[in-house]
């Protein structure tokens, strides 16, 4: 039966697709963005994360084998011997039934609200054959899906996944190439090549783009980015998804030091005109998720 590592599911969400949406975080991630809020995402393995506040270093997570920082991936027991709570674990595994029966009990605010699941991460199109069985099965229930996905990923899988979905989250971040690669750790070509050929397959995407202060928020590339998209069938909507502090306190229980300490949000005003260079090619652009 095929499994899967999940490490958030987030209920109640309205910022991933229309209506009340159930979010599912899917463990893995090919990028590392700068300004990530979800570093616990990046490993594919299910892990314990040490928090250091709570630690008070009595040595027995130490005994079995040297210290790997403080992340490392571990079993339950050495979680339920920790004395002060201070091991957490984060992912689990399960099978696309199992997480699929869980996200059913909260139909009823699917149906009353036009929501339904997202499939997130990390990059859900790591584990592209849960994914799939996942999506199937929610599809057999009639529940609306949408991926929330990087575009990193080999086209053959992201056709299937995003076919199986009745709306596509595309993140983007930068339309330069160094850029992206200094700021992701990856490429973009194959993130740009992969959403020109599913806007021909696809009628319901969105575009997500992180605004993040002095990385990707300037007009020369979201005006290039702006024409790129203007051009793609099915693409009629930009989030613009303001840079936020959340990941700070993430990095430091990872051991890892925050790349961008002291970068404040943007402001109001500048996320409004940025969202003018979109709307000035008639695509409809909002800031923050939906709505």
């Amino acid at each position: 039966m095929t499994q899967g590592t999940v490490f958030n599911i987030q209920r109640f969400s309205l910022q991933d697709g229309p209506g009340l949406r159930t979010t599912v975080f899917l463990k893995g991630c090919p990028l590392a963005c700068l300004w990530c809020h979800n570093p616990e995402s990046r490993a594919p393995e299910v892990q314990l994360l040490r928090m250091e506040n709570r630690c008070m270093a009595c040595g027995r997570c130490e005994d079995e084998e040297p210290a790997a920082g403080p992340c490392r991936t571990r079993t339950a027991l050495d979680m339920e011997d920790c004395p002060t709570g201070a091991l957490q674990q984060v992912g689990r595994t399960l099978d696309a039934p199992t997480l699929v029966r869980e996200l059913l009990q909260d139909r009823i605010f699917f149906d009353e609200s036009g929501g339904g699941v997202t499939l997130s991460g990390g990059e859900p199109l790591l584990q592209a054959s849960f994914l799939l069985a996942v999506l199937d099965l929610l599809a057999a229930q009639g529940v609306h899906t949408a991926l929330d996905t990087s575009g990193f990923a080999p086209w053959d899988e992201l056709r299937a996944a995003a076919t199986r979905s009745s709306l596509v989250l595309y993140d983007l971040k930068l339309m330069d190439e160094t850029r992206h690669r200094a700021a992701t750790g990856q490429s973009n070509r194959l993130i740009l090549d992969n959403l020109e050929a599913l806007a021909a397959v696809h009628p319901r995407i969105w575009i997500r783009i992180p605004v993040v202060p002095g990385l990707n928020d300037d007009e020369t590339d979201l005006e290039c980015m702006a024409r790129f998209l203007e051009a793609l069938p099915g693409v009629r909507r930009v989030e613009l998804l303001p840079y936020h502090r959340t990941g700070v306190a993430k990095f430091a229980r990872l051991g890892l030091d925050y790349p961008l300490a002291g970068l404040a949000p943007p402001t109001g005003q500048r996320l409004e005109a940025l969202a003018a260079i979109f709307r000035a090619r008639g695509l409809t652009a909002a800031i923050g998720g939906t709505p």
